[in-house]
């Protein structure tokens, strides 16, 4: 994959850092990942931070409200599903045991999103395009690749995803060393599931954690590290499918970084 100008209806689609510093998260990503920057006035003197690579946009970066720190939501990266109606998507979330965190509206002519909890607790976003498809690079070095849900019910996770977006889910095999779920969109493996490993603080809410796709993981944890990001899940082998690291950057927002077996 590499250029896209739509996205398929169930696929992630747009990944938006809320951070407490944008400046600084900002030199972060674009030196870890050679990201280009778009700054988009918003008002009040702020400013939507729009990545991209080749003058397309692939992901956002934005300033969290004051109410959600006070809430205690740490910086993290938000992941949004690409929908046809986000109203409806809203209302089936609910119907399958979702909460509605914050009922469809517009984002000025860009488009209409709506922002959902799943039933064990992980929130992202439905996004209904008008003028703003999201990404416009997926699966290429610097691009989103994967996305992925920790979380404590797998079970009901799945029940929830695959009745709200009809994604087909693939087990791992038994004896497989790790329980591990990877859900299809439109005949593409593009999500998956694990549960949340044991040692993670009990007060951690389920998640969802982007992939970006780099050359040499390696180098680029290296390079992460020595930006001040924390390599909370040092390079390693997934066995027959690529390498991987999951870092933390230096205002505490996860994702993971990723390169496909050559």
């Amino acid at each position: 994959m590499a250029d896209v100008d739509t996205h398929v209806p169930g696929a992630f689609c747009w990944p938006e850092l809320a951070t407490t510093d944008q400046k600084g998260a900002v030199a972060f990503y674009k030196t870890l990942f050679g990201w280009d920057l778009n700054e988009q006035p918003i008002g009040g003197g702020e400013t939507y931070s729009m990545f991209q690579m080749r003058d397309r946009p692939i992901g956002a970066a934005y300033t969290m409200r004051p109410e959600e720190r006070q809430q205690g939501v740490p910086p993290h990266w938000g992941s949004y599903v690409a929908v046809k109606n986000a109203d409806d998507s809203a209302k089936r979330a609910q119907e399958l045991g979702g909460k509605i965190v914050a009922p469809a509206f517009d984002v000025m002519d860009s488009g209409r999103m709506a922002v959902i909890q799943d039933p064990t607790g992980a929130v992202f976003c439905v996004w209904q395009a008008a003028k703003h498809a999201g990404a416009r690079i997926i699966g290429e070095p610097g691009a989103l690749c994967w996305t992925e849900l920790a979380t404590r019910d797998t079970k009901a996770a799945e029940k929830f995803y695959t009745g709200l977006f009809g994604w087909t889910p693939k087990h791992s095999p038994p004896g497989a060393g790790m329980e591990y779920t990877e859900f299809s969109v439109g005949g593409t493996p593009s999500v998956g599931m694990m549960p949340m490993p044991e040692e993670v603080p009990a007060f951690v809410p389920a998640h969802w954690t982007p992939y970006f796709m780099v050359a040499d993981v390696d180098a680029s944890a290296a390079k992460a590290a020595s930006l001040g990001g924390k390599l909370t899940v040092p390079p390693m082998d997934i066995p027959n499918t690529g390498r991987f690291s999951m870092i933390s950057d230096p205002q505490g927002a996860m994702f993971a970084i990723f390169a496909p077996k050559k």
